[in-house]
């Protein structure tokens, strides 16, 4: 009997073997969803935005509900700012990325590819703002990124970031966000208003705009200006002109009679002021905030206070005196 018993148990310790191994696998392969998860989705977490301006408009939408991380500080050129290492984790990490896209971004847009490829939600704001395209110069039939100095599209890309913030955030508080969206987009809309009667108060013939680079051509499209041209013939400042650019630019200003030339603030004025010169008229250089918001108390430190600064300097620069 004894040995009937050993030659029974050891007849069935192969099955309790198997049994044994088939019980870790199950409990192995109930592990890697975890797993899974910890690496990538709920890792994931807040919104990285590339440029300032798309993070003051994301701030003003999602408020508190979820925190939200700028790469471009005040100030910053969007062609030429590159980013850490650190915040190029940031953007693998993120729930959403939201960026300008449309070239704008030049340093950047190689990381946002890269999050995108390894599953990272992200939106392309301009795309979704009716972008147009450059009439002439070095970018002509490019696609215009510099949505952002007409209003109406302002609140076009308002609107696309809520719906992509609300259907890629986890747990985020819809009725806040929404409630948010509606509030900003009652701003923009009285922006709007105003910066038609502002614009309104400038004679047809004065609406004529020369820039240190090509930015304004939505705000020339909504409402009725002329570009006669830019310093530096192209939609990124990353490109130079040539002596018979700004030969031809500042002919085209003589026989416009064209009183401002308009610079970004943080750009070095120094080709505005050397093409001023250069046309033998009395014409002013005006500095703008056209690409990136300043600091708090610098005159730009929301996209409101931007495009109210940016109203008043062309109206007052375009209804001077003329040279």
């Amino acid at each position: 009997m004894k040995r009937t018993s050993k030659a029974h148990r050891a007849a069935r310790m192969p099955g309790a073997a198997i049994r044994r191994a088939i019980q870790v696998l199950c409990a192995l392969a109930l592990l890697v969803p975890s797993v899974s998860a910890c690496t990538g989705g709920t890792e994931r977490s807040g919104i990285v935005v590339t440029t300032n301006i798309l993070g003051d408009l994301t701030r003003a939408i999602v408020g508190d509900a979820v925190p939200v991380t700028v790469l471009m500080q005040a100030g910053a050129d969007p062609h030429s700012f590159a980013i850490s290492a650190r915040q190029a984790a940031d953007i693998e990490q993120a729930a959403l990325v939201v960026h300008n896209g449309l070239g704008l971004e030049e340093g950047v847009a190689r990381h946002v590819q890269a999050a995108m490829a390894a599953g990272v939600p992200a939106l392309a704001v301009a795309e979704r703002a009716n972008p147009i395209r450059y009439a002439s110069d070095e970018s002509a039939g490019q696609p215009d990124p510099h949505f952002w100095t007409d209003p109406a599209r302002v609140r076009t890309a308002v609107e696309a970031i809520s719906a992509e913030v609300l259907a890629q955030v986890d747990g985020i508080d819809a009725g806040a966000v929404q409630a948010n969206t509606q509030r900003y987009l009652g701003e923009i809309d009285q922006l709007d208003r105003w910066m038609t009667d502002r614009f309104a108060t400038i004679p047809p013939e004065r609406r004529q705009l020369v820039t240190d680079h090509h930015v304004f051509g939505y705000l020339a499209q909504r409402f009725g200006f002329r570009v006669i041209g830019a310093v530096i013939p192209s939609g990124t400042t990353l490109a130079s002109p040539s002596a018979s650019d700004l030969d031809g630019l500042a002919t085209a200003i003589r026989t416009a009679g064209v009183n401002a030339i308009f610079a970004d603030s943080s750009q070095p004025d120094r080709l505005s002021r050397v093409l001023a010169e250069h046309t033998g008229l009395r014409v002013q250089v005006i500095a703008l905030h056209t690409e990136s918001l300043t600091s708090p108390g610098e005159g730009a430190a929301t996209y409101l206070e931007m495009a109210r600064a940016n109203t008043e300097a062309i109206t007052r620069g375009l209804s001077g005196p003329t040279p």
